[in-house]
């Protein structure tokens, strides 16, 4: 008897922009395996019959995007302490024994893409500055913090969303006000951009970076244009300016190889299917 074609998919609402189908067919196609990745638009009030039905359909698991990702905590038999920390999943595996499993990879995806961006990295280089304060924002503190980052500065137009991260986070987070954003920046090792400032479509990023450090690592979470102004503004300060789409691929990689049984290579190939969109 042939074994069962292992299924992934995505689900939330919407989920056609998503550039999640189009990278996890190159790598099935790449590696020859049986298998398939399907976008799903799931409605909330449908989530948890869905959830239920997709073990038995097949699913091996399903990555998670917007709205259900803080949801989708209640529902899961068993969450990681990051997904736990971050207070959302974007990762569900279906484990045999019937459980499901709640992950988030983002924190992941985000300092293997700076440590392929900026192979010389340190997160004991000195603070961290972060722009912004919200889901991304709490994936890449939760990371910059696992990885030894002593202080990490948050600057967010919501002052209050900001002192919600402290109160989780503990006294390694330094709150300054958004109009003090452009001097948080001064003596950082490490600065990203974690609002959609300068994403297309979206308000142009207007924080000045006179205070920049030549030689700090620079990353922009928004990928939409891959070269934003935050990036090219610091590269020419003579910054390691690292892109967002970097962190779209890695955060992706983990799910794939527990669904699939193999871990796909982030490079050029993969850069190159996700770009020729």
């Amino acid at each position: 008897m042939s074994e069962k074609i292992p299924l992934a998919g995505l689900i939330g609402s919407p989920v056609d922009h998503s550039k999640s189908p189009l990278l996890h067919r190159h790598w099935l196609e790449r590696y020859g395996i049986r298998g398939y990745y399907i976008p799903m638009d799931v409605a909330q009030a449908d989530l948890k019959e869905v959830l239920a039905a997709l073990p038995r359909m097949g699913f091996v698991g399903v990555n998670v995007t917007i709205p259900h990702k803080e949801t989708i905590l209640g529902l899961a038999d068993l969450v990681s302490d990051r997904a736990a920390l971050i207070g959302a999943a974007n990762t569900l595996i279906f484990r045999a024994d019937g459980k499901v499993h709640a992950d988030n990879t983002d924190g992941i995806g985000f300092i293997e893409n700076l440590r392929q961006g900026a192979p010389g990295w340190d997160p004991a280089a000195g603070p961290a500055a972060i722009l912004g304060a919200g889901g991304a924002a709490r994936a890449v503190i939760a990371a910059l913090s696992e990885q030894g980052v002593r202080e990490i500065r948050v600057s967010n137009r919501t002052r209050s969303r900001a002192e919600a991260l402290r109160a989780e986070f503990g006294p390694k987070i330094v709150i300054h006000d958004w109009v003090q954003a452009a001097g948080m920046i001064e003596g950082a090792a490490t600065v990203v951009n974690t609002t959609s400032l300068g994403m297309v479509g979206k308000s142009e990023f207007r924080v000045p970076l006179d205070a920049l450090s030549p030689g700090a690592v620079v990353s922009d979470l928004v990928y939409t244009p891959l070269e934003t102004t935050f990036l090219a503004e610091a590269r020419a300060r003579g910054c390691i300016a690292v892109d967002g789409l970097g962190m779209l691929l890695h955060q992706a990689a983990p799910g794939f190889e527990r669904w699939f049984g193999r871990r796909p290579e982030v490079d050029a190939a993969a850069r190159a299917v996700l770009l020729a969109e």
